[in-house]
């Protein structure tokens, strides 16, 4: 896959999953050190600046994304050898995904209960390794998850978990109230979490956790710590992505305006905890860790 056949992954979604898209980011970054590398070292660098500029504008609702491109391009052009630094930079990063993955899935795990019900929203690769480390376990339990519209992307989720061999009920999005009625877990991915401790998630997730208060199901969300902006601590608002409205109706008569907000924030008194590879904290304990751990963000 060339760099401009991620590009147009990401930015129709066929690359899903805020790992999976830092990941492809990281891939195209290294083809783009592989094309540039011999050539001037002032070119070299543009070259690079500019991918990295364009994948950024991508997906405004990324921070994992941009917390991985930062760490790449930290200070690169204060280095003798770009090439080298680079690519062990990259190294790094896929090695932090990889263990802090299976750091959560483990820690995720435990709050799995013996033949209980879980309920999920769109797809998440963390809650998915989360599920699958509790089938590992020998962990008895069945998976309620919304279909999300309009990119479907709960089948998805569906589809792994059928393949782990974890059952699964798959309700529409409307139906959601049902699929949550006698659950005794909500696990959700991230896509980002501001300083406020506010959650990023699929449209919906507020919607779902709000009606899980009701039913004291507590709600986890699962994700890397990566996903933290840092730009909200110096008062950036996280910006949600809204997507094009031919994903929800292509046909829509004259007059008739479609809304497709891709994302929206949960209120931070309406998570139980947050889990990532740091540990399951509440939302604002969780960013004074992520201060503590990963100073270079800041």
């Amino acid at each position: 896959m060339g760099f401009k056949e991620i590009v147009k992954g990401i930015k129709e979604v066929k690359i899903q999953g805020a790992i999976d898209v830092a990941k492809a980011s990281v891939q195209a970054i290294s083809l783009i050190e592989k094309e540039y590398r011999l050539r001037d070292r002032e070119i070299f660098l543009k070259s690079l600046y500019k991918a990295k500029d364009i994948l950024v504008k991508i997906r405004p609702t990324e921070p994992c994304m941009r917390n991985t491109l930062n760490y790449i391009f930290a200070y690169i052009e204060d280095e003798e050898d770009i090439s080298g630094a680079i690519k062990k930079r990259i190294i790094d990063v896929n090695k932090h995904f990889d263990t802090t993955m299976d750091k959560i899935a483990k820690i995720g795990a435990k709050k799995i209960i013996n033949k209980s019900i879980v309920f999920t929203h769109c797809h998440s690769n963390t809650v998915l390794a989360i599920f699958k480390e509790a089938k590992r376990k020998g962990k008895n339990f069945t998976v309620h998850n919304t279909e999300t519209r309009p990119l479907f992307q709960g089948r998805k989720t569906a589809q792994e978990l059928s393949r782990a061999n974890i059952p699964v009920k798959y309700f529409i999005d409307s139906a959601a109230r049902l699929a949550l009625k006698n659950a005794d877990l909500m696990l959700i991915g991230a896509d980002a979490i501001t300083s406020e401790g506010k959650v990023v998630n699929k449209i919906g997730s507020e919607l779902f956790a709000e009606i899980a208060e009701k039913w004291d199901i507590p709600v986890y969300s699962c994700a890397n710590s990566w996903k933290f902006d840092p730009k909200t601590v110096f008062g950036y608002e996280e910006e949600i992505e809204k997507r094009g409205t031919r994903e929800v109706w292509s046909t829509a008569p004259k007059g008739v305006t479609v809304d497709n907000h891709a994302f929206e924030k949960i209120n931070p008194d309406l998570i139980t905890g947050i889990i990532s590879e740091l540990g399951v904290y509440k939302p604002t304990i969780f960013i004074e860790e992520v201060k503590r751990t990963y100073p270079w963000m800041f």
